[in-house]
């Protein structure tokens, strides 16, 4: 699990159908087998050479996200997963993620940037204004929401510290909904379909 705080940004060194390496400073605070967000996408380290953090995906992850955008030289988000004595600053994030999604535009007001997003109306249910959002790993909170867009508002800090102060309208970033959201969508369906069993057998 993860938080969506991002400790720091990483560079692709290279990326092929497979596998992706990425120079991050925390390569030496690492082991193989350990598991890294790279833009909220859950990765498994494979190898380990100094600084550099070897990573194997799968065609499914390949498909459900940015990676075969990513180029030699483009900044990633890096967070490592949570520890259960600390205290969870931004929400739960499980690393993986529903679907990608654009930029659409960013207006800076004062210190902070509205950004919005666009995003699929299979996943609406899963927004809510106030809510929290994984935006390419960043822990963002629904500012607000409209049919298939939503806005997010980033402080000076958050757009230093990550991949967010690069961003332009048609950018393409990471989407992972709530899980909590997703737990109780889940259950009300599942009670919605038993009811209509019920009273299907009752006629």
């Amino acid at each position: 699990m993860f938080t969506g705080l991002i400790e720091t940004k990483g560079r692709v060194v290279s990326v092929s159908r497979e596998t992706l390496v990425v120079r991050s400073c925390i390569g030496r605070d690492v082991s193989k087998g350990d598991s890294i967000a790279v833009d909220g996408s859950c990765l498994t380290v494979t190898d380990i050479n100094d600084d550099k953090l070897v990573f194997h995906f799968s065609p499914h992850t390949r498909m459900k996200t940015i990676i075969p955008e990513y180029f030699s030289g483009k900044e990633v988000n890096i967070e490592r997963p949570m520890q259960l004595s600390e205290r969870l600053h931004g929400h739960i994030v499980t690393g993986h993620i529903d679907e990608t999604a654009r930029v659409l535009s960013i207006k800076k007001t004062g210190d902070s940037t509205e950004i919005w997003f666009s995003f699929s109306s299979d996943f609406s249910s899963l927004l809510v204004e106030r809510g929290s959002v994984a935006v390419s790993g960043i822990s963002l909170t629904v500012a607000s929401l409209m049919s298939g867009r939503f806005s997010a508002v980033l402080i000076p800090e958050t757009l230093s510290v990550t991949t967010a102060g690069s961003w332009k309208p048609g950018t393409h970033v990471n989407l992972e909904y709530d899980i909590i959201g997703k737990y109780i969508k889940r259950q009300i369906t599942a009670t919605s379909n038993a009811e209509r069993l019920r009273k299907y057998l009752e006629q």
